[in-house]
């Protein structure tokens, strides 16, 4: 049986239409952020996945200098694993290559203050960190 160009271009546009969800966990998270966001910002509307993916490669002068980006331990592809500078392996970011990532809140709240400190030189915002795991759940 053969299928058509028009199915073929259905399914197609299907395939890119699908928008991956973050685990109960991760939402349980994601609910969190968005509530403290909103508590900051009345108008908070949800998280973006592009400001999130901008966050993850955006390089700051504001950080520590060997550290300007997340990019400098984790890589460019969150699905790839990345390295500490003292040479420790980083698991992938990406949900889809860890599915548990994000979710135990106090582990999340950690590496997020810890990294946020090193790249930006001040705590992420509830909206950053949303954003962040949004972008990181489509990954």
């Amino acid at each position: 049986m053969r299928m058509t160009l028009t199915a073929l271009a259905f399914l197609s546009a299907s395939a890119t239409l699908a928008v991956a969800a973050p685990g109960p966990a991760q939402q349980a998270q994601l609910d969190t952020y968005a509530t403290l966001a909103k508590a900051v910002d009345p108008a908070f509307a949800g998280f973006s996945a592009e400001h999130g993916k901008t966050l993850f490669l955006a390089k700051s002068t504001t950080g520590k200098p060997d550290t300007p980006s997340c990019t400098t331990c984790h890589t460019a592809d969150p699905t790839k694993p990345g390295q500490t500078r003292a040479g420790k392996a980083i698991g992938p970011m990406a949900i889809s290559m860890k599915a548990d990532r994000y979710s135990i809140p106090a582990e999340t709240e950690k590496w997020f203050g810890r990294n946020c400190d090193s790249v930006l030189g001040r705590a992420c915002t509830p909206l950053e960190k949303g954003d962040f795991i949004t972008f990181m759940v489509g990954q």
